[in-house]
């Protein structure tokens, strides 16, 4: 039986996440870091109250199977630049250097769809300088998710993204063909495939939206 790591777990799709592998006999622990607590009472899980930013302090009890990294902020959330890239790029990358330094071979991390380092937008250079410096690492089983807009309630409000999750809801019907990665999806679905991909052979690194939703329907199979 199996240890995973969670980052983000108090988030949407971490949330999703972790109450997955709970329930998942593969695994037999979960551990989680993060600076407040998931508020959740399980024999599988080993929760680390820390400075996420100050990941590398903690690196010898950065020891599982799999680590899973779900870590992700907004501009409204985070307008200060130099924080919003510790948080998006900082913690997944120091993340993947702690894989790296303790032989875990499995990371598995979402990114955005966009995410391209040399985009003029920041945070869209932000994530895409994060996917290359994570896949410079060159850990054994690498998967990049690039999920589009993820639909889902969150407990914090976003005004914006509520008025394009509305929007989406419209146009989603609408895009076909080469454009329907640009779909919302679900955090259902980008949990479900992370799982699937820890536990499976797939020989992309970077996993678009579209093709997450086809990897989600292999894992209920």
């Amino acid at each position: 039986m199996k240890t995973a790591i969670i980052l983000g777990a108090t988030g949407l799709t971490g949330g999703i996440l972790l109450r997955s592998l709970l329930e998942d006999d593969r695994y037999a622990k979960i551990k989680l870091f993060s600076r407040k607590t998931i508020g959740i009472s399980h024999p599988k899980i080993e929760e680390h109250l820390i400075n996420v930013l100050q990941l590398k302090t903690i690196a010898a009890n950065f020891i599982a199977d799999e680590v899973f990294c779900c870590i992700g902020t907004t501009n409204a959330k985070t307008p200060d630049k130099g924080l919003y890239r510790s948080i998006d790029y900082g913690i997944p990358v120091t993340a993947a250097e702690l894989c790296r330094l303790n032989s875990i071979n499995t990371f598995i991390v979402v990114s955005a769809l966009g995410a391209d380092s040399r985009s003029n937008v920041f945070y869209n250079r932000t994530k895409g300088e994060m996917e290359e410096a994570v896949l410079d690492l060159e850990i054994s089983k690498t998967h990049i998710l690039q999920p589009s807009l993820i639909g889902g309630k969150r407990n914090e409000k976003r005004a914006g993204e509520y008025f394009f999750k509305q929007l989406m809801k419209i146009m989603n019907p609408l895009l076909i063909g080469s454009l329907k990665k640009y779909k919302s999806i679900n955090p259902e679905t980008i949990a479900s495939a992370m799982v699937w991909l820890a536990n499976n052979e797939f020989n992309r690194k970077k996993i678009v939206s579209d093709e997450i939703k086809e990897i989600q329907v292999k894992n209920t199979l």
